[in-house]
C-alpha cells in the first residue's frame, strides 16, 4: 500500500522503501534508541577521547569543547587542532540531529595558530552544508568563541521528547539536604507562632530526614527546647 502511494506521488522514492520482517525491533536493529539517548545527553563523547558539553538556555545554546582523555603524543597544538576538527564535524551533526535552532555559541579549545582557526571554521562550515536548515557561521572571536545561527524549523528534539523536571523546575540542580533541613527549622519556628499544637510532625525526603536525625540532632534538641514542643 505504501509503495503504491509513493509510486503515484513520488515515484523516485519508491526504491527506498523496504519491508522489515525481522523479530528484533526496528529501533534496536538500526540503533535508533542509542542515538536518541546520545542526542538527549548533555555530554557527547568524541572518538578521540574528547567530548562536547551542550547546554540550552532561553536565549541560546552553548557548546563547550573539551580535550578529555585525548592527549597528543608530540605537539600539543596539533592535538588541540585534531580535537577541534573532530568537534566541528560532530557539532554540525548534533545541531541537526537535535533540531537546535536560534543562536549557538561554540567554545572551541584555545588555538594560537591562525591557520588552525581557519581550518576549524572551514570544517564546521563544510559539515553544515549537509544541513537543510539555513545556517550562518561567524568568525572566531579573540576568546576562541564561534557564533552561529541556525534557522528554527521545528521544536528541538529535547522539547519534543522531554518536559521540565518538577523538582528543579528545569534548572538541573536541587537544594542540598543541609539547605532543606535549615528551611525546615525556619518553617517550624513560623508554624509554632501560627498554630497551637502539642507536637510537630516533619515529612521530608529520606536524605533530608537522615541528616536532621544525625548531623543536626543537637540542633533539633535545641529547637525543641526553644519552641517548647516535641518535633
Amino acid at each position: 500500500a505504501i509503495k503504491g502511494f509513493v509510486q503515484r506521488f513520488s515515484p523516485e522514492q519508491t526504491s527506498r522503501i523496504h519491508f522489515y520482517d525481522k523479530e528484533e525491533s526496528l529501533f534496536d536493529y538500526l540503533g535508533v534508541e542509542q542515538e536518541i539517548a546520545r542526542a538527549m545527553s548533555r555530554k557527547v563523547w568524541l572518538k578521540s577521547g574528547g567530548y562536547l558539553v551542550i547546554d540550552h538556555t532561553e536565549a541560546m545554546t552553548v557548546i563547550d569543547v573539551n580535550t578529555g582523555r585525548f592527549v597528543g603524543k608530540r605537539d600539543q597544538e596539533e592535538t588541540i587542532l585534531r580535537n577541534n576538527l573532530e568537534a566541528a564535524r560532530e557539532i554540525a551533526y548534533q545541531v541537526k540531529l537535535r533540531g537546535i535552532g536560534g543562536i549557538i555559541i561554540i567554545d572551541f579549545i584555545d588555538m594560537t595558530d591562525d591557520e588552525h582557526k581557519r581550518q576549524v571554521l572551514r570544517t564546521l562550515e563544510k559539515a553544515l552544508t549537509r544541513d537543510h536548515a539555513k545556517t550562518t557561521v561567524y568568525d572566531m572571536s579573540p576568546l576562541g568563541l564561534v557564533e552561529m545561527t541556525r534557522k528554527r524549523t521545528m521544536e528541538s528534539l529535547e522539547r519534543q521528547l522531554c518536559e521540565s523536571c518538577h523538582e528543579c523546575g528545569g534548572r538541573g540542580t536541587l537544594k542540598t539536604a543541609e539547605t532543606v533541613g535549615y528551611e525546615i527549622f525556619r518553617e517550624i519556628t513560623r508554624a509554632v507562632r501560627q498554630f497551637d499544637a502539642a507536637k510537630l510532625l516533619v515529612l521530608a525526603a529520606p536524605k533530608v530526614v537522615s541528616r536532621i536525625m544525625d548531623e543536626e540532632s543537637a540542633a533539633v534538641a535545641e529547637l525543641e527546647a526553644f519552641v517548647g514542643k516535641t518535633i
